[in-house]
């Protein structure tokens, strides 16, 4: 992917592939919790919702965290349509991942509000076909306590999934065919996060 393909695009957004009241985020889980859950239309008993649980908008960033789903209890590769408005409570939520001085008044400050905060936001490199660190970053959303259990039990709207599209992909890419790899990409759109959503306030 040619850099110019990048310029302008700010160091930090939301970027998802939504409609007008759902957002799509991705999970990768062993096959004992993934194939339930496809089944199913939502998490089984067996999920733990007391557990801090990350979901992702970015499919390639979800690749590279579950090496295309070859990485071992990462083998299932989930697509969780989630609501829009549920989406939006745990970005409003959320507390950053990790200290920044410019949204925190100082280190305990950071502290009190993430241990108080159901969400939190992280901002990581997003990723090429071939997995390479892209100069600006997508968000990883956590989810714990609250937010878990509603994620898990209010706002999933549908689960398909896609570990067949992750290794077409993927095979395309070891083929050297990048066009026909991007065209089977998940349409991901600059998504207009709510005011408030954490790191969105600054670029370092």
């Amino acid at each position: 992917m040619d850099a110019s393909a990048h310029r302008g695009e700010p160091h930090r957004r939301v970027r998802a592939q939504y409609t007008g009241t759902t957002v799509t985020v991705y999970q990768a889980y062993s096959p004992a919790l993934g194939l339930p859950a496809v089944r199913d239309g939502r998490f089984p008993v067996a999920w733990k919702r007391e557990r801090m649980t990350w979901i992702k908008p970015s499919f390639l960033w979800m690749m590279y965290r579950c090496g295309w789903g070859t990485k071992a209890d990462q083998e299932t590769v989930l697509a969780v349509e989630i609501s829009r408005d549920g989406f939006d409570w745990a970005l409003r939520n959320a507390c950053l991942s990790h200290y920044d001085g410019g949204e925190h008044a100082d280190r305990a400050a950071w502290r009190r509000e993430l241990k108080a905060a159901p969400a939190r936001v992280q901002w990581d490199p997003e990723r090429d076909l071939w997995l390479r660190a892209l100069p600006y970053r997508s968000l990883q959303l956590g989810l714990a306590g609250e937010a878990s259990r509603r994620y898990a039990d209010e706002w999933t709207v549908g689960i398909r999934d896609v570990t067949p599209l992750a290794r077409e992909v993927r095979a395309l890419v070891g083929a050297g065919e990048a066009a026909a790899a991007a065209a089977l990409l998940p349409e991901e759109r600059p998504y207009p996060a709510p005011g408030g959503t954490p790191g969105l306030g600054r670029v370092s």
